[in-house]
């Protein structure tokens, strides 16, 4: 069924979502009925805040082939987020009671009510709001009030619909909810009506419920999350950050040899000649060396060379806001980078010691000299002999 929605309702509904959270900030979101995890794989890039995301669906084979959205990308290792980040699939039915659903800042259900028989409705409502008792929940569904002004549609939107509710019955049932669980509502939705048909309402109606807090029920949020006892769980995975300690060693130190190598060949390119003759010597002081190491970012050392070796200060390395960002202190930097094997640093920590001239410098030289003649009797060869037979190549692979 075409519909007149640009963007199309479905990214609409997820839209909404991810504007919610981006506003409330949840730590902790579980979306029921999540079918093809299209929700979650938007969410996972909220990482500044969502540190557990987990997806219900009673459809095991939906998950396992849409998991896949779900794994971290090359990036997420090269650059690991400060926050934490798991993500957890389950099987199992909205109207069962499991234990490590309880406990989450976020409830969210995408067209999912409408998909349970009418019998069932009031055993997910004491599920989601009386057993789960999550700080918010989004639930939307569809407003058949809305039905007759899209195209070619006769009956429900899905074949798989038990009911589809006017605006009045969804609202007459979020309100007894409320009543009976402790939660407020306000009510919005996604897709607006056209041209004079402005009296129906929106095409999807959304109900946003916050819970009531008292004293007795504050700390439901921060219940620690459980292994399943009801629900199957398909998959987990945990994203790379930098609360593992190893990682952000590792992505520390990184971050340090980067910025010691880009200062090392500034420094050689401006005081070293295509003879490598170096111009300039540049030696400070130990009271200057010690003055860098405790005055910070405000008084960086220059580079200098010392026999077959450049000098970085480590002051100028911790300079670079992502290097002061991840460790804090110059002294902390300092104390990392004892610690690790691959820094070489003089004996009061203050200075990177780096190599004036990397190992493999001369013997690609010489190599590059002993075969340049080749090369060119080779290139010369190849251009008298070589013979074009793409024809022969893309017959190879079939039609492409």
């Amino acid at each position: 069924m075409n519909t007149p929605f640009s963007p199309p309702l479905y990214m609409q509904r997820y839209q909404f979502v991810v504007d919610y959270v981006q506003t409330y900030r949840p730590r902790k979101v579980i979306d029921l009925g999540c079918a093809e995890c299209c929700l979650l794989g938007k969410l996972k890039f909220h990482r500044d805040c969502v540190q557990l995301l987990v997806g219900v669906d009673i459809n095991a084979d939906s998950l396992l082939k849409r998991r896949r959205l779900l794994a971290p990308l090359m990036s997420d290792y090269l650059q690991p987020s400060i926050g934490p980040l798991t993500i957890e699939l389950y099987q199992g039915s909205v109207t069962e009671r499991e234990p490590c659903t309880r406990g989450f800042d976020l409830v969210t259900c995408v067209e999912l009510i409408e998909h349970l028989e009418l019998a069932e409705v009031e055993s997910f409502s004491e599920v989601v709001f009386g057993y789960m008792a999550p700080g918010a929940v989004i639930i939307s569904t569809p407003n058949s009030e809305f039905n007759p002004l899209l195209p070619g549609l006769r009956g429900f939107r899905n074949y798989d619909h038990k009911f589809e509710w006017t605006r009045a019955e969804f609202q007459a049932w979020a309100h007894r909810v409320c009543r009976e669980h402790g939660y407020s509502v306000q009510f919005t939705g996604v897709g607006e009506s056209f041209d004079c048909w402005t009296d129906v309402g929106f095409c999807t109606q959304i109900g946003v419920f916050q819970r009531n807090y008292d004293e007795t029920n504050w700390s439901m949020t921060t219940t620690e999350h459980l292994e399943p006892s009801v629900y199957r769980l398909l998959y987990r995975v945990v994203y790379p950050s930098l609360c593992d300690n190893n990682i952000y060693q590792k992505t520390l130190v990184n971050e340090v040899l980067y910025e010691a190598q880009r200062l090392r060949q500034e420094w050689l390119q401006k005081n070293i000649d295509s003879n490598n003759n170096t111009h300039v010597h540049s030696y400070p002081s130990v009271e200057a060396e010690h003055r860098g190491a405790e005055g910070g970012a405000d008084e960086q050392l220059p580079v200098y060379q010392q026999g077959g070796t450049i000098c970085v200060p480590l002051s100028s390395v911790w300079s670079r806001p992502r290097v002061r960002g991840l460790c804090g202190t110059l002294h902390r930097l300092r104390e990392i980078l004892l610690d690790d094997s691959l820094m070489r640093l003089n004996a009061d920590g203050t200075v990177l010691i780096l190599p004036a001239v990397d190992d493999d410098e001369d013997e690609d030289e010489e190599e590059d000299k002993e075969d340049k003649d080749e090369e060119v009797k080779t290139a010369s060869d190849v251009a008298e002999n070589v013979k074009e037979d793409w024809d022969e190549e893309l017959t190879s692979f079939g039609n492409v």
